[in-house]
């Protein structure tokens, strides 16, 4: 189980296989995630103001994987169950195609199952992808709240925004909720402002 890019959301029916514009696999993401923990991740000393790095080297999957393992040892233990649970769910679906499609002919619902059985390891994949990309959002969240963080200021771009989008929902989440606001300025500039 590694991370390893696939592609966006495929929408899977009896006619065939394409795929959903704007739903692209969170593989896309991780090293953006990364670099903000990167970031994070240091000693904290009060009222000292720290700043990004620029120079960040990108990580291969498996140094993304270490850097995670690093913060949440019981990682490959969870993934493994987290997908094991995932390909039941894709099992059902295949074997309850029939159920799940009444209207569908014999001939339709054969399709609609080979089309699910050849897109299995690529929904897989896009579950796994997702899997390490949500715990890193949980990394740094928890990071976050341990350090009572207000502020993350970084360069606007797509992928940053979706990411601090996620960390932002992520820490809205549980009973330990905190709410922030997403701000995009006139310089380029993000700035995720958190309240405690």
């Amino acid at each position: 189980m590694q991370l390893k890019y696939v592609g966006p959301k495929p929408m899977i029916s009896e006619h065939g296989v394409s795929f959903k514009d704007g739903k692209e696999d969170k593989y896309v993401y991780i090293q953006n995630a990364i670099e903000i923990l990167h970031a994070l991740n240091h000693e904290y000393i009060k009222g000292k103001i720290y700043k990004y790095d620029p120079n960040f080297s990108k990580l291969s999957e498996k140094e993304v994987e270490n850097t995670i393992i690093k913060y949440k040892p019981e990682l490959k233990k969870s993934i493994e169950k987290e997908v094991n649970s995932y390909e039941i769910y894709l099992k059902n679906e295949i074997e309850n195609v029939k159920d799940s499609h009444p209207l569908l002919s014999d001939l339709e619902l054969k399709a609609l199952k080979n089309n699910l059985e050849i897109m299995h390891e690529y929904r897989v994949q896009r579950a796994i992808n997702k899997i390490y990309y949500m715990h890193i959002i949980e990394i740094i969240s928890d990071l976050i709240k341990e350090h009572k963080i207000k502020d993350i200021t970084i360069p606007f771009n797509e992928k940053f925004w979706h990411v601090l989008q996620t960390i932002q929902g992520n820490l809205a989440q549980g009973k330990n909720s905190v709410n922030s606001k997403l701000i995009e300025d006139d310089n380029s500039i993000l700035e995720l402002k958190i309240r405690f």
